[in-house]
């Protein structure tokens, strides 16, 4: 017996079957391949950019920046720059929580200072949140200071005879300058990690001043300003005995005779310090601290100096002017006496 088939299934089937073709249609258009236009013909005859290295907020360099040593480069270069005046500490592997309560009892002293400047009515910015004390790699350090000292961007750029000029982020060369063996090698970078800056101070190693004393485990005080007052306070608290300086007494900072922080202290030793990108040793370190009032009182020790300088000159030069108007007048006088001894005996002939 032939299966029945339902009306009502058939006419759902025929309703439904348009859609369903429909669906089919699309999805098939959309599975298909898409043609794209043919490439014009410069852009296929023409070699395809290079792939970029390095990003374009980044210049090519001699040294790797992802390193932390390069880091490191650029960070002591930038203290070196913004920092005239630095002390430098041997220190003998101190624990973090030493140094931490080194750096609280540092940052009390600091503030102390910055409250009697600004009680006496100068108008000196607060320096104690830039006052930092940190360990250095003396290594590091030690390339740092030639560069800062040594390496003249203009003077390298003129020796090669090009101006600093832009450099291409996809090529990662300059736009003026013809490309190189490698993009390092363009004698137009001259920052800090540059391959210039390295060949300018690499016969100098080991010829600065401070070499000898980069030895070993090295921390840095580093003050964005000449003031002898804050390195006075710096170093009453980290070497006061070495300084010349006293420490704080127990009833007035009683947190700095805690035994930590003692402890911290025996640790460390003054070395030398950097003003002006002169080096001080020991004693001229102890001079800058015990400055009275800071720069303002060697000012007006200078003015001292220049105005008793001009009143002696001027003493010595009216003395002279004195000792001659005396002399003439006493020759003067003796003249007249004997003139009149004269006329006398020619009246009395």
């Amino acid at each position: 017996m032939p299966p029945r088939l339902h009306i009502s299934s058939l006419r759902r089937q025929a309703l439904r079957c348009p859609y369903e073709l429909q669906f089919v249609r699309s999805a098939s258009s959309a599975a298909a391949p898409a043609v794209t236009p043919a490439a014009p013909i410069e852009q296929m005859t023409r070699s395809p950019a290079p792939v970029s290295r390095f990003p374009p907020s980044q210049k090519p360099s001699h040294r790797n920046p992802e390193y932390r040593r390069s880091q490191l480069l650029r960070q002591y270069t930038s203290i070196l720059r913004t920092s005239p005046l630095m002390v430098l500490f041997q220190h003998n592997n101190l624990k973090s929580m030493e140094w931490a309560s080194i750096r609280r009892e540092l940052t009390k002293a600091l503030e102390k200072v910055d409250e009697k400047i600004a009680a006496e009515g100068r108008t000196a910015p607060a320096l104690a949140p830039h006052i930092k004390v940190q360990t250095i790699q003396t290594s590091i350090f030690e390339v740092a200071l030639r560069i800062v000292e040594h390496f003249r961007p203009n003077d390298a750029a003129l020796a090669s005879g090009k101006a600093p000029s832009a450099v291409d982020p996809i090529t990662q060369t300059s736009a003026e300058l013809p490309i190189l063996s490698g993009s390092r090698d363009d004698p137009a970078l001259t920052h800090d990690l540059s391959r210039t800056a390295h060949a300018a101070v690499k016969h100098l190693k080991g010829r600065h001043e401070l070499s000898d004393i980069l030895v070993g485990p090295i921390a840095v005080l580093s003050i964005p300003t000449v003031s002898p007052e804050h390195m006075k306070a710096a170093l009453s608290i980290l070497t006061p005995k070495e300084a010349g300086f006293p420490a704080p007494t127990r009833r007035a900072n009683p947190d700095y005779h805690d035994p930590i922080v003692q402890k911290g202290l025996q640790k460390l030793n003054l070395l030398a310090a950097r003003v002006e990108g002169k080096t001080f040793d020991l004693n001229e370190t102890k001079w800058i601290g015990s400055i009275e009032g800071g720069m303002d009182g060697l000012r007006s020790q200078l003015v001292m100096a220049l105005q008793s300088m001009g009143s002696s000159v001027t003493n010595t030069l009216e003395g002279a002017s004195k000792s001659l108007y005396y002399t003439m007048e006493s020759r003067r006088s003796v003249l007249e006496d004997e003139q009149k001894g004269d006329g006398e005996k020619n009246e009395s002939s």
